[in-house]
């Protein structure tokens, strides 16, 4: 049965394709040649990555007639090229280096890089990866920046508790949160000298008074002048990376003021706050055209399963891959917390992680994000509503339901004899 497609064999007449690298990038241009159908003219030249070299490369790129330049995304040497010439008015693709790998045994030069890329990409044999707006870039700098410092400031709290544990103070055994008030000043008057472990429990507050004598256990230990200057050191760092985040929180502020109406519509979604909305738009932007389906960005986010099947067999185990290390964070996170609500998506989280675990469980509910996210941002007359936690119940046949439980009671030891209600 012969079916259409929406391939197109069309080959680009003017393209280049750059291989970058961090001091210098090679260009090879492909243009016809005039005159001779059918026959093209190649140039291959290397030129310096310094600002004013990639002006004159594009000077040079417009000189020849080309309309669109591909790059590898090269760790982040792509980016000054990419800057340039996208503001020069060229369509630029930035495309995964592992779609334009060269064949086995086939050989490698930063040339024929170039040169290949160039051949490839004047087929449209490959496609370009998401680069957002310049706006949602440069919120993208912010709340990924925060996520670092979130990071950094994890880390260091961590190693007050390692330091806590060789002085064999156990306050973290007692305390949920030996970072709150009631931690912060056990913490302080450890490093100003205080050794008695009766002084240092009364320091505790509200609910945490009632554990005085557990932590007056916890507070004995070993704790020298050694563990107070690193200590102190600690606290100053941790205290550092909060006044940088509040700072990082009030510039974002400003930034996300003109999405705030679709930070308020993502909101209303179990499991996403402020602070993740900002994050999600940082990361797939507004301009949901790019993704012609809420499956295409799902698959983008690497939050659907591979497809690998040979002979009428699938192989392997339907992995997702490896996508924005960013965006997978924030979703694990808002799937972990509407996990926890009497929702929709609340259920089917706790409905496959009773099945088949939770790392599965976050998995599918944080697609299930994205096809929410993709329909709130892709029309602004589509309004969020939840299906409530008894979507399933309410929809599986009750025959199947009684036969479930029968069999359950029957495992159990029991002998069930049914009669309808009056």
């Amino acid at each position: 049965m012969l079916a259409e497609t929406h391939d197109t064999e069309e080959i680009i007449e003017r393209v280049a394709a750059l291989d970058i690298g961090k001091a210098e990038a090679v260009c090879c241009t492909r243009v016809p040649r005039e005159g001779t159908p059918g026959r093209r003219l190649q140039e291959v030249g290397t030129w310096p990555t310094m600002t004013r070299s990639l002006l004159e490369l594009s000077d040079h790129l417009r000189c020849l007639g080309v309309t669109r330049v591909v790059m590898e995304a090269t760790s982040d040497y792509w980016r000054p090229a990419f800057y340039i010439l996208e503001a020069a008015g060229f369509e630029v693709w930035l495309v995964n280096a592992r779609d334009v790998k060269h064949l086995p045994g086939r050989p490698k030069t930063d040339k024929l890089d170039a040169v290949w890329l160039a051949k490839v990409a004047e087929r449209q044999m490959i496609r370009p990866s998401f680069v957002p707006p310049r706006e949602i870039r440069a919120l993208r700098d912010l709340t990924r920046y925060r996520t670092d410092l979130v990071t950094a400031r994890t880390s260091e709290k961590q190693r007050v508790e390692k330091l806590l544990e060789d002085a064999q103070i156990k306050v973290s055994a007692v305390a949920t949160d030996i970072f709150g008030s009631s931690g912060r000043d056990m913490l302080a008057a450890l490093i100003a000298g205080e050794r008695d472990p009766k002084v240092l429990a009364q320091y505790a507050r509200r609910r945490l008074r009632a554990k005085l004598v557990a932590l007056e256990e916890a507070f004995t230990g070993h704790f020298t002048d050694h563990h107070a200057f690193l200590l102190s050191q600690m606290l100053a760092r941790v205290d550092a990376i909060d006044a940088d985040i509040a700072a990082l929180d009030t510039r974002i502020s400003t930034e996300v003021a003109p999405y705030a109406e679709a930070i308020a519509r993502l909101s209303q979604i179990p499991g996403i706050n402020p602070v993740s909305a900002h994050v999600i738009i940082a990361e797939i932007g507004l301009d949901m055209s790019r993704f012609p389906t809420a499956a295409h960005l799902a698959s983008w986010a690497k939050f659907a399963p591979g497809v690998k099947e040979s002979a009428g067999k699938k192989k392997g185990r339907g992995s997702t891959g490896h996508g924005n290390a960013y965006l997978a964070r924030i979703l694990g996170n808002c799937a972990s917390a509407a996990g926890k609500t009497d929702t929709f998506l609340g259920e089917r989280y706790r409905r496959i992680a009773r099945r088949r675990g939770k790392k599965k469980a976050l998995v599918a509910v944080g697609r299930s994000l994205l096809v929410v996210i993709w329909h709130l941002l892709s029309d602004p007359d589509t309004e969020f509503r939840d299906l409530g936690s008894d979507f399933y119940d309410a929809r599986i046949d009750p025959e199947r339901r009684k036969r479930n439980h029968l069999r359950q009671l029957e495992a159990l030891g029991y002998k069930v004899t049914l009669e309808a209600a009056a």
